[in-house]
C-alpha cells in the first residue's frame, strides 16, 4: 500500500524550550496531523536528549506519531537504538518512527567519543544498522557479524507493537542507494536537497527498491521544509498559504514527495498553528 500523504511539525530539544515544545506537538496532535519530528545533536550543549524528549512527548500527546529526525546513528549503538525505538513504540500504544542517519558532523562525534568514518565506511554502517535493528525488533535470539556492528547472543525485547518504519536522512546519489535497497522511507530537508535535485535522487531509490524485489511506490519520502508563512511572496518556502499549497501539491505531484514536515524560521508556534490549520487543510483538499 502506497503511504498516505502527511504532515507533521518540527520540535526542537532545547533545554529552555520545553514548553513551547510540548504546545507546537500538542497542535500537531489536536489538528490531526500525523507526525512530530525532533532533531538529534547529542554533541549540543543546548539540547536535551532527543529519545527521552520523545518519550517525554509521548506522555503528553494521544496519537500523533513520533520520530527522531534524524538519529546519530555513530553516537548510539543498532542493538540499543533498537531497544530505545521499541521501547518508545511500547510506551505510546504503537506511535513512533526511526529515522536515522549516519552521522554527517564528524568532529563533533569524535568529539563526543563517537568513530571518525569515511563516508564509505558511514554508509555501511548504517547498512548493518539496519540489519541490527530489524533482527531485534523481530524478537528472536540473534548473532551478527559486521565490519562497523558484531552483536553476539543478543536476547532481544520488547517487540514494538507496531511495525516500525525506518526513515535514512541520506543526500548522495551512494547513500539513497539504502533507501530503496533497505529503508521503509528517506527523511531530507529542503537546504540540503532541493527540489530539483528531487527529480535526480528519487530515480535513485526506485532503481534500488526494484532491484531488490521491493515495491519504490511503499516508500515513505519525508521532506523537511523550512521557511515562514506570511503576506510577503519571496520563493517557494516562504509566502501566503496559496504559495505553499502550490509548493506541497508540486512537490507532492512532481517529485512524489508524500510527506512534509514543517520547520518555521521564526514565530514557531504561531507558525506551527497556521501551518497545521490553514495550510495542511488547504493542501490535502487541493489533492483530493
Amino acid at each position: 500500500m502506497a503511504p498516505v500523504l502527511s504532515f507533521g511539525l518540527n520540535v526542537d530539544p532545547n533545554v529552555g524550550g520545553l514548553a513551547i515544545a510540548e504546545r507546537i506537538a500538542r497542535i500537531a496532535d489536536d489538528t490531526g496531523l500525523e507526525y512530530v519530528g525532533v532533531q538529534d545533536h547529542p554533541y549540543n550543549s543546548g539540547f536535551l536528549d532527543t529519545f527521552t524528549v520523545l518519550t517525554w512527548l509521548a506522555g503528553r500527546t494521544s496519537r500523533v506519531h513520533l520520530f527522531p529526525n534524524v538519529a546519530n546513528l555513530p553516537l548510539r549503538p543498532p542493538a540499543m537504538l533498537a531497544k530505545q525505538a521499541a521501547s518508545i513504540d511500547v510506551l505510546s500504544g504503537g506511535r513512533f518512527e526511526l529515522g536515522l542517519g549516519a552521522g554527517a558532523f564528524v568532529d563533533a562525534i569524535a568529539g563526543m567519543g563517537g568513530p571518525r568514518r569515511s563516508p564509505r565506511s558511514a554508509r555501511e554502517a548504517l547498512s548493518e544498522a539496519i540489519d541490527v535493528i530489524r533482527a531485534s525488533w523481530a524478537g528472536e535470539p540473534f548473532g551478527y557479524q559486521g565490519r562497523h556492528y558484531t552483536v553476539e547472543g543478543l536476547q532481544p525485547g520488547p517487540r514494538p507493537p507496531h511495525q516500525i518504519g525506518i526513515w535514512l536522512g541520506v543526500l548522495g546519489p551512494r547513500a539513497v542507494r539504502l533507501v530503496g535497497a533497505k529503508a521503509d522511507g528517506w527523511s531530507v530537508s529542503a537546504p540540503y536537497v532541493p527540489p530539483e535535485r528531487l527529480a535526480e535522487l528519487n530515480p535513485i531509490i526506485d532503481e534500488a527498491a526494484h532491484d531488490a524485489g521491493r515495491d519504490p511506490g511503499r516508500i515513505v519520502r519525508l521532506y523537511n521544509v523550512m521557511g515562514l508563512v506570511g503576506p510577503e511572496d519571496r520563493d517557494a518556502f516562504h509566502g501566503p498559504v496559496e504559495r505553499w499549497v502550490e509548493t506541497l501539491t508540486t512537490l507532492h505531484t512532481e517529485h512524489r514527495m508524500n510527506a512534509f514536515v514543517f520547520w518555521p524560521s521564526g514565530d514557531r508556534e504561531r507558525q506551527s498553528r497556521i501551518f497545521a490549520e490553514e495550510v495542511v487543510p488547504a493542501v490535502r483538499a487541493a489533492l483530493a
